[in-house]
């Protein structure tokens, strides 16, 4: 597995471990286990991660869910330690660092900012680059439901355009905490927002933002 991919792996794992089974997340409707379970099935079973993104395969998602759900926390969070199996295309390389490290630092964050007594994280360059540049890759995609023109800017300047209209909302931050804001996180991502005020609250309240 690649560095920043297994890094955010055992994170997670870690974290998971610290706050229990019953911890609140940011994901709506879950607890930690219920994390747990979506990151377990994500890997282990691609017969029923289909329908994350299929409304077709969802009947069939829930249940696997439920049946990973009552596992012993313990197990689950040692098969995200394990990563996953042998056969499985997320072994490989690329497709590991393309697909997890995003997974993997968004849900830390979904379980440490849920807690009373979170506090940021300080993240190096190098890998604030590297969510930058899958932020920038996927941006579109983030922004398609999007009710006004979006554009991400780093506080260096650089900007990614999410979504083409008018009127424009700018959203400034690290690129960890745009990707937070464009994976739907917005009432906890620290960023700053500039435009019409109309089209800010729009903002805020789209259910359609992230992926």
């Amino acid at each position: 597995m690649s560095t920043f991919a297994k890094r955010e792996r055992l994170l997670l794992a870690d974290l998971l471990e610290a706050v229990g089974p019953d911890a609140p997340t940011l994901c709506e409707g879950w607890r930690t286990r219920d994390l747990a379970a979506h990151v377990v099935v994500r890997e282990r079973r691609p017969d029923a991660a289909g329908g994350i993104l299929i409304k077709q395969l969802a009947p069939r998602l829930e249940k696997v869910m439920d049946e990973f759900t009552a596992k012993p926390y313990e197990e689950l969070i040692q098969l995200i330690r394990t990563g996953p199996p042998r056969f499985s295309p997320f072994q490989l390389k690329q497709i590991d660092e393309a697909s997890n490290t995003i997974e993997f630092y968004v849900h830390t964050e979904d379980v440490r900012r849920a807690q009373p007594d979170w506090t940021p994280r300080e993240l190096d360059k190098v890998f604030q680059d590297a969510l930058w540049s899958r932020l920038e890759r996927t941006a579109r995609l983030m922004g398609r439901g999007v009710p006004t023109g979006l554009v991400l800017r780093r506080p260096d300047g650089q900007t990614a355009v999410a979504h083409r209209g008018t009127p424009v909302v700018t959203v400034t931050g690290e690129p960890s905490e745009l990707l937070l804001f464009s994976y739907g996180r917005q009432s906890a991502a620290t960023v700053e927002l500039d435009g019409d005020k109309d089209a800010i609250a729009k903002l805020h309240d789209t259910k359609q933002l992230g992926i």
